[in-house]
């Protein structure tokens, strides 16, 4: 099950069906059983900058944060893979800079974020390019369509 969640001082200026529908494209290109869970948060700024702050020592606010968890469910069996945060400020502000639309980039966000839950990561290039590569399949699926995005 996949839970969306919007903060109180924001807004979502998109369907939450789209950010859903993405997280679960994910899931499937990535052969995760049905019943995997995940939670993905919109925030502003300020929470971004907390969590950033507390988890990574960054004292700044980011697009996209990713919690992994992969607990599993004594009763249930399913996995919880994990929390995926992301700020529409800052969404808002990358989809103005790169010429697309908001919610493009907040399915690009998603899709970033709940790869890296998988395991995905973009440190090495190596990496970056099998992330990329993952990512830009799942976007196109979607009818997603930006210019590099790792």
């Amino acid at each position: 099950m996949i839970n969306l969640q919007v903060k109180r001082a924001v807004r979502l200026p998109v369907e939450k069906s789209l950010l859903l529908n993405a997280a679960q494209s994910v899931l499937e290109a990535e052969n995760t059983s049905p019943r995997a869970g995940l939670s993905i948060v919109i925030g502003n700024d300020t929470l971004l900058k907390q969590l950033n702050h507390t988890y990574r020592n960054i004292d700044a606010p980011t697009d996209v944060l990713s919690f992994p968890s992969g607990e599993t469910d004594p009763d249930t069996h399913s996995t919880y893979i994990g929390d995926v945060i992301i700020s529409l400020p800052r969404a808002q502000d990358q989809a103005l800079a790169g010429g697309h639309s908001l919610a493009d980039e907040l399915q690009l966000l998603v899709v970033h974020g709940t790869l890296h839950l998988l395991g995905y990561d973009h440190l090495k290039r190596a990496d970056k390019k099998k992330m990329q590569a993952a990512q830009d399949i799942i976007l196109t699926q979607l009818g997603v369509k930006l210019k590099n995005t790792l």
